[in-house]
């Protein structure tokens, strides 16, 4: 009997190889972060819309949250890979033997999303002489095409893992992107936070030095006085005493400085994600920082739909509908599995050792039908996917409730420091009115020098109180902007 060489055989099946191969991807251009920060970061002063654009731009939390957005979205594309055309070669020959039947064959399959539907489509063709429990591989000198689609018409049909994964994974993708506006807003938050305390803690070390440099300049006038005689010597031990305790609150305050500026260095990072630690050099002249809007502007906003858009709530709706699809997918499993076949194949050219009868058009039908009879599994885990949609749903609105509570607070707070900073303010006008007038009473000789100190001491409370009431009122307003999702304000637009 005359053999088909093999050779032949292997061209049919690497013949739809490249169908495989996938074209060479465009090289993606990698936008860069942005001007380089570090100029700005270094000359000053240092204003908080280059500390936003540099947390922004550098700090890791946010970097990490795009991975995350991008391994997300790779996992879609992996989803996405359920439904890829499957080519499959074989291959099949006798090397001895009586008989010496042998085969090729090509098969590409596509899975299709409705219905849970497959199409195929195949080619074989053989040579040779094959035994009678092999007669199903004859074909006819040219070979056999054959075409045909599988059904579901029960189970699978609307939903199947496959689908279930590709809608899942693309849900997922869309909460990795909210996440990253999540983080992008507590970091900015924080970096907002972090950015006016150290300028609080630069304007207090400026309160308690000039409060020094008072307390030297009198004991240099004091020195003198006691010198000619003019003044009782307790009166320089007096103010050394005062001297002693201003130094000490200025170190204090130079303390507070440092520990600030190394919580600020955390967001303020260069180009390279070096942290910088800013210095006193670069604090703000705030005659040139934007005042606190008055709270009447900023409730003005329907604040009720701001909140609706919270990354969070809308990372819950879509977790919502991630479970929503679980427990569709388990009701899924409830239902029989009833499954639909149809097959056209035909033979071309010469009849071959098979004889005739593969020398037709062969149109084949065909239903399977299959069902578990307690399906306790299936109920098992429909029963867990519903308790874990109502868990969700509950989670959601205490989630609402908070953030519409918390907004709430943030504005009773900015209200509260709003109007404490401007007591803090005729505190402070009213308490330098008294320190000079103690001073005036105390040249005129009227008046008692440690009356004098405690003045000035109460002036640079009152400046302090002051200053601490201004922060608060700035932490209180990027509370509230993080809470609304102001990205202009913080630095995400």
């Amino acid at each position: 009997m005359t053999r088909r060489p093999a050779p032949l055989y292997l061209a049919l099946l690497l013949g739809g190889a490249a169908l495989l191969v996938p074209g060479a991807g465009a090289a993606q251009n990698i936008e860069p972060v942005g001007a380089p920060l570090d100029q700005a970061l270094t000359t000053g002063p240092l204003l908080p819309e280059e500390v936003l654009r540099s947390s922004a731009l550098t700090f890791p939390s946010i970097l990490e949250a795009f991975e995350r957005e991008a391994a997300a979205r790779s996992d879609q594309l992996t989803a996405d890979g359920a439904f890829d055309l499957m080519l499959k070669g074989e291959y099949y020959d006798r090397l001895t033997g009586f008989y010496s039947g042998g085969f090729g064959k090509a098969e590409a399959r596509q899975p299709l999303r409705p219905y849970g539907a497959e199409v195929f489509g195949s080619y074989r063709v053989s040579d040779g002489t094959f035994p009678t429990y092999e007669n199903y591989d004859y074909t006819s000198a040219l070979g056999e095409v054959k075409v045909g689609a599988l059904f579901s018409l029960l189970r699978n049909r609307d939903i199947d893992s496959r689908r279930f994964g590709i809608e899942d994974a693309r849900i997922a993708a869309s909460q990795a992107k909210l996440d990253v506006m999540l983080v992008q807003l507590n970091v900015q938050h924080e970096a907002l936070r972090a950015y006016w305390r150290w300028v609080a803690a630069g304007e207090e070390i400026r309160v308690f030095e000039e409060l020094l440099e008072i307390a030297e300049a009198r004991q240099i006038g004091l020195t003198r006085e006691v010198s000619e005689g003019a003044r009782a010597r307790i009166a320089l031990t007096e103010n050394e005493q005062n001297l002693l305790a201003r130094r000490s609150l200025l170190e204090d305050a130079k303390r507070n400085f440092l520990t600030a500026a190394n919580s600020l260095a955390f967001y303020l990072r260069g180009s390279d994600g070096q942290m910088v630690v800013p210095t006193r050099e670069m604090l703000p002249d705030l005659g040139r920082v934007k005042s606190i809007a008055p709270v009447e502007q900023l409730v003005a906003a329907p604040v009720s739909e701001v909140i609706q858009q919270r990354p969070e709530l809308q990372t819950f709706k879509l977790a919502l509908e991630r479970a929503n699809n679980r427990v569709a997918l388990r009701r899924n499993d409830l239902l029989p599995k009833l499954d639909a076949s149809v097959e056209l194949s035909r033979d071309f050219g010469q009849i071959g050792p098979g004889g005739p009868g593969f020398d037709s058009t062969d149109t084949v039908v065909g239903l399977t039908f299959t069902v578990p009879l307690q399906r306790r599994e299936a109920r098992g885990r429909l029963q867990r996917a519903e308790a874990e949609l109502r868990e969700t749903e509950l989670r959601q609105r205490r989630i609402a409730d908070q953030i519409t509570t918390d907004v709430g607070n943030i504005l009773v707070n900015l209200d509260t420091a709003l109007r404490q900073a401007e007591l803090a303010d005729a505190e402070v006008k009213q308490a330098n009115a008294m320190v000079q007038a103690e001073r005036t009473r105390f040249r005129l000789g009227a008046g008692e020098f440690f009356l004098v100190n405690d003045r000035e001491e109460t002036a640079a409370n009152a400046q302090i109180k002051a200053i601490r009431a201004k922060l608060a009122g700035r932490l209180a307003e990027a509370s509230y902007n993080a809470a609304t999702m102001n990205l202009t304000a913080l630095g995400l637009e």
